[in-house]
């Protein structure tokens, strides 16, 4: 259950807090009622800079951080940038945990991502199947630099007895996504795609890979009530799932999201790109027993809200 009391009288420094996941984050803190909510712009602070590290935290005076922050994109997004994707993600959040530990801030939240899961993990992924292999190589850069948060929370706890909790949220989506054909990921992509055809009057569009890969899908809400529900409640060193429990093959999204946008053109399949991870669907039950998470929006309601954003934002641009 929610807590209110838990925020009372906090600092809530929120990384990324501008950005997709974030902005749900951040709505939800309010409806919480915490007042004090620091939100850090990249432009006037860059946390791959130590000093800019410090100049934060010494001006939020948090009591919790909320890492959210990433240089995230989908699987061309990343193999055209992974030494990018590497060190950004890295130095953001070790030096930022490191500075957040000396400087006295009570509890830290790494959000962490799906990507730092083995290529061949059993379905669906438990949290003890996390170091049984190598990530799937198109990303495999960027999980692995947001799996160090989860040693190093782990390694601060045992030695410092730092309060540093991990959370692995599976693919997330929902209004205010990113919808850049160079960077988004697979539902923004396919929704611009059919709203576009539709638009433009074109018989097909084409997406990547041959449509066999299935993924999980969690609505950006969704997530973010789960995350305040760890900070709330978890206190522990394992890392713990966050998603729906629910898995789709991508050819069968590729075909909801045409039915809901109403898109009937023809669905070309590019088999020279690559598919990315086979399979992807978490076993969600230490986010329920741990602090009672259990994802709440359906993926036929959320991709139709998603839609009906994207379709009013893409009227005004």
């Amino acid at each position: 259950m929610p807590s209110k009391s838990f925020w009372t009288g906090k600092r809530v420094c929120v990384t990324g807090g501008a950005g997709f996941l974030g902005s749900y984050v951040v709505d939800r803190l309010l409806k919480r009622g915490v007042e004090q909510v620091y939100i850090p712009r990249k432009a006037e602070y860059d946390l791959r800079q130590l000093e800019d590290v410090k100049r934060l935290l010494t001006h939020a005076r948090p009591n919790l951080i909320l890492h959210l922050a990433a240089n995230v994109g989908g699987i061309g997004a990343n193999r055209a940038h992974p030494a990018e994707f590497f060190y950004d993600n890295l130095m953001m959040g070790v030096q930022l945990m490191h500075q957040a530990y000396q400087m006295g801030v009570e509890k830290f939240v790494s959000v962490g991502t799906i990507c730092a899961y083995p290529k061949f993990t059993p379905v669906p992924f438990r949290e003890d199947d996390l170091w049984n292999g190598y990530p799937e190589e198109t990303n495999a850069p960027y999980g692995l630099a947001k799996k160090m948060l989860l040693v190093m929370g782990q390694a601060y706890r045992q030695q410092y007895d730092y309060n540093a909790i991990y959370l692995l949220p599976v693919n997330l989506y929902g209004p205010r996504d990113n919808f850049d054909p160079q960077s988004s990921h697979v539902i923004p992509a396919i929704i611009r795609k059919c709203v576009e055809a539709i638009d433009h009057g074109q018989d097909e569009i084409v997406l990547w890979g041959d449509g066999s890969p299935t993924r999980e899908f969690l609505y950006a809400d969704d997530a973010a009530e789960g995350i305040l529900l760890a900070a709330e409640h978890y206190n522990a060193p394992e890392p713990v799932n966050l998603g729906s429990g629910q898995e789709i093959s991508i050819r069968e999204l590729a075909g909801l999201i045409s039915n809901l946008t109403g898109y009937q053109g023809k669905i070309t399949w590019d088999t020279t790109k690559p598919n990315g991870q086979p399979r992807r669907c978490l076993d969600t039950s230490r986010a329920e027993r741990e602090f009672g998470f259990r994802a709440f929006t359906s993926l036929t309601e959320g991709l139709q809200a998603t839609i009906e954003w994207y379709r009013a934002f893409h009227k005004v641009r």
